[in-house]
């Protein structure tokens, strides 16, 4: 029975984390990725995005991306963390990602010009920055941090992750080699426990956190929210009740993206 559960639950939480993001490996349209864009005094911050698990780039924000460029915003959409397969992100150890994604940013200054960058993220790519915010200078390159369903105090991706620890090896079943990054961004891990130790957020950078309570990926709801100054926690159905949005729905709905453009406003 026990062999059944485990397969059971690794298959379940396996399907969840591959439909959170569509992938694929076409470039993003609409002058997105235009490393001779330059920031205009209306929009002086290029927009760097941040996908989610299992997604890319260009895939995770086919709508957000090319809307942000049509209304004069410098767009770049990078896929990180490609650790197994290539065009699928985000399965490398989040800390390696972060490196990954600074490096991306770097190159985004001094394409454009600009001294700082606003973040756009989705889901991990909610939370894989904030690494990058803390531990590697990042808060002195960002201005503004938007983030979309992030997992900021881990997921029990709607009770998987908890009940999968009354079974031993099932999380291992549930990773195997293909994603690193997986078992960091469940509840209690030691990743998540050393991100907010000290402070959730980073002095100088502004966090808007947009969630909604019909996502049952990253769950419970209240784990996206985060505590400290120049922070606005914003839950969609509280103006918008009775709205169903769902954790992929979150890159794409036009109600989520209205929060999002209006936050970079």
């Amino acid at each position: 029975m026990n062999r059944v559960l485990r397969r059971v639950l690794a298959l379940s939480a396996a399907g969840l984390l591959f439909t959170a993001i569509p992938a694929t490996a076409a470039e993003a349209s609409g002058g997105v990725n235009d490393f001779s864009c330059r920031p205009t005094a209306a929009h002086p911050r290029p927009v760097v995005t941040a996908h989610g698990l299992f997604g890319n780039g260009p895939g995770n924000f086919l709508a957000i991306a090319p809307l942000l460029a049509s209304k004069g915003y410098c767009v770049f959409t990078p896929t990180y963390g490609q650790s197994v397969i290539p065009g699928i992100g985000g399965t490398d150890y989040v800390q390696n990602s972060a490196k990954e994604f600074g490096s991306y940013i770097d190159k985004v200054l001094t394409a454009t010009g600009a001294a700082k960058v606003d973040v756009v993220g989705h889901s991990e790519g909610g939370i894989m920055p904030r690494y990058y915010l803390k531990y590697l200078g990042g808060a002195a390159k960002v201005n503004h941090f938007v983030a979309l369903a992030p997992p900021n105090h881990g997921t029990t991706m709607s009770g998987i992750a908890e009940l999968a620890k009354l079974f031993p090896g099932a999380a291992q079943l549930l990773v195997g080699g293909l994603c690193k990054s997986c078992l960091q961004l469940i509840r209690d891990s030691d990743f998540i426990r050393d991100l907010n130790a000290g402070g959730e957020t980073q002095p100088g950078v502004r966090y808007t956190v947009i969630v909604s309570t019909t996502d049952f990926l990253v769950t419970p709801t209240s784990t996206s929210f985060l505590t400290g100054p120049n922070v606005r926690n914003i839950v969609i159905q509280d103006e918008h009740p009775g709205v169903f949005i769902g954790h992929i729905q979150l890159a794409y709905d036009p109600i989520s993206i209205g929060y999002v453009t209006a936050a970079l406003a």
